[in-house]
């Protein structure tokens, strides 16, 4: 039995937009740059996006005087986290399984910038 991948349009857009940036900076340059250049080209392609968007987090029914912010949250059910770092790790994908879970979202992609060719990942949760 083939399963349909979550929100495969969506995601084959948000790739697309991240692979411009890649191509135009190249590798190098810090997360906010990037963030920056993937406004444009999200404006551009007429993706709806939130950027920096605030997530609380719960403990026993509390919640946290922190929080943390998503780098982007795409048509209010994609969460879209950026590095720019040498290569991604199982901790990173740890911490965008953690902030699905706050942000009750099922699906996030990890994007690194920093390697040559753009590297991402799916993040189902």
């Amino acid at each position: 039995m083939v399963t349909e991948l979550l929100y495969k349009k969506e995601s084959y857009k948000i790739i697309g937009a991240c692979m411009e940036v890649h191509k135009e900076l190249g590798k190098g340059f810090s997360e906010i740059i990037y963030g920056d250049a993937l406004e444009i080209e999200f404006k551009n392609s007429g993706i709806a996006y939130s950027r920096e968007e605030r997530f609380d987090i719960s403990y026993k029914n509390l919640k946290l005087p922190h929080y943390y912010f998503a780098d982007f949250v795409i048509e209010n059910k994609i969460i879209l986290e950026i590095k720019a770092i040498e290569v991604l790790t199982n901790s990173h994908l740890k911490q965008a399984l953690n902030y699905l879970a706050a942000s009750k979202l099922k699906l996030g992609i990890l994007v690194n910038f920093g390697e040559n060719s753009l590297k991402y990942k799916r993040v189902v949760l």
